[in-house]
Parts: C-alpha cells; structure tokens; sequence
C-alpha cells in the first residue's frame, strides 16, 4: 500500500515548539519599549546584552589602565631605590645628594578634594542604574537618568578642576622656595609624579565632558551607563593612584 504523506501546516509547527524557562510557546511577540529581563543579558544580532556589554567595557578599561599603573609602580620603585642610594663625585667620593623638599599644605587640601570627588563621581555612577529611573527612560518617559546625574558630574569636573588649580599652586610654591625640577633627585621626582597624575587627570575631565554630553545625546540607555560607569572607575583608579 503506498505511503501517504501530509503537509503539516506551519501554525501547527510552531506550537509544537514548548518554549525554554516558562516561555510561551512560540515567543514571536514584539518586546515593545526595549525588551523584557532576557533581553538585559543578550540583545539580537549576535551582540551582548547591557550586562555583558558593560563587563567587557569595563574589562577593556582595566586592561588600559594596567599599562598606567605599571608605570607609576615603576617611578615609585626608582623612588625608592634613589632614595637609599648617591653618587661618586669627581673626586671618587660617594656622596648622598637626596635631599628632602617640603610639601606644600595645600597638597593635604588636594587630597581631600580628591576623596570628595571621588564620592561626587560615584554618586552620578549610582544615578545612571536607579531601577525605576532606567525603566522610565527604557520606555521614552523623560530622561530622570541624566537629570539626576548631572548635577554630580558637573561638580566631579568642577572638584577636578579644583584640584588641577592646587596642584598649579603646589608647584608654584615650591618654585618660590627655590625647588625646581632639575634641583635635586628628590624635587625631581615629585614634579615626574605629580606631573604624571595631573596629565591623567586631565585626560579624566576630558572624558566626564563626554559623559555629561553622552547622558543628553546617546540614545541607548546601556549606552549611556558604560560610559557613565567606565567614566566613573576612570576617575576612582585616580585617586587610588594619588593616594
């Protein structure tokens, strides 16, 4: 008897299909408003989700600031290691010429100003992933994201600011005094650090302008917290490395 063979209309297929984690059976459905929890870990298009997006960001971060931070190692080990040792003169002497310089008060003002940043910093960071704010802004009702969070940039860049200036005043001080760079090992090296500092924390003002204008201008709210986020952890390794 010959075989009998029926086409199974594609409705009936689809049903067929009992779904993964609860799901209905066929998940077709348009998201509306960005997407529900499963949509957070891994978007279409093969890319990552904000979680995952944010992570590699941050990874990618660390990764730079690593080649950073193995340079101020470096200074302060030579630091230390000029510190306990001199030279032979021209007369075949070993003479210590490391002489201490005084620092400048307003560098402790420097370093509360920075801790204070820092908190300012953190705080924006904090504004960008308050849950119902991201919800308002993933379903296009206003932007309480970038309200509440600009206020805390605008002062990280002021206190930045701030303390590029006592740091300029530090410098100028020590000029007064007669410290120059190429004084003597010691003054040497505080200009080197401090230099060093100040010129990533320019780099870090630069990249909270971004920020401010990021949270205004780009249209993804995942967006919008990486460059947020990635800002924020910019500026804390800051600290840490003027600690």
């Amino acid at each position: 008897m010959p075989a009998t063979f029926t086409r199974t209309p594609a409705h009936e297929v689809e049903r067929k299909d009992t779904g993964i984690g609860g799901r209905p059976p066929v998940d077709k459905r348009p998201t509306g408003g960005g997407g529900g929890d499963e949509n957070w870990d891994r978007h279409g298009h093969g890319r990552g989700g904000p979680r995952e997006l944010i992570t590699r960001y941050r990874m990618a971060l660390i990764f730079g600031l690593s080649g950073d931070l193995m340079f101020f190692i470096a200074i302060v080990s030579i630091f230390f290691a000029r510190q306990a040792t001199g030279h032979f003169d021209a007369r075949n002497d070993y003479v210590m010429d490391w002489r201490p310089i005084y620092l400048p008060s307003i560098l402790f003002i420097n370093t509360a100003i920075m801790l204070v940043s820092s908190l300012t910093m953190e705080i924006a960071r904090q504004q960008l992933f308050r849950e119902t704010d991201v919800m308002d802004e993933w379903l296009g009702i206003g932007r309480p994201m970038s309200r509440r969070a600009t206020p805390w940039l605008l002062a990280t860049i002021a206190l930045g600011l701030l303390f590029l200036g006592g740091q300029w005043i530090a410098w100028e001080q020590l000029s007064e005094a007669g410290v120059f760079f190429s004084g003597n090992p010691a003054s040497h090296f505080f200009y080197l650090i401090t230099g060093a500092h100040g010129a990533h924390l320019l780099l870090g003002l630069v990249a909270l302008g971004a920020a401010i204008a990021g949270v205004y201008w780009l249209k993804r709210v995942e967006y919008r917290q990486i460059l947020v986020d990635c800002t924020a952890w910019y500026w804390h390794s800051m600290g840490v490395l003027w600690f």
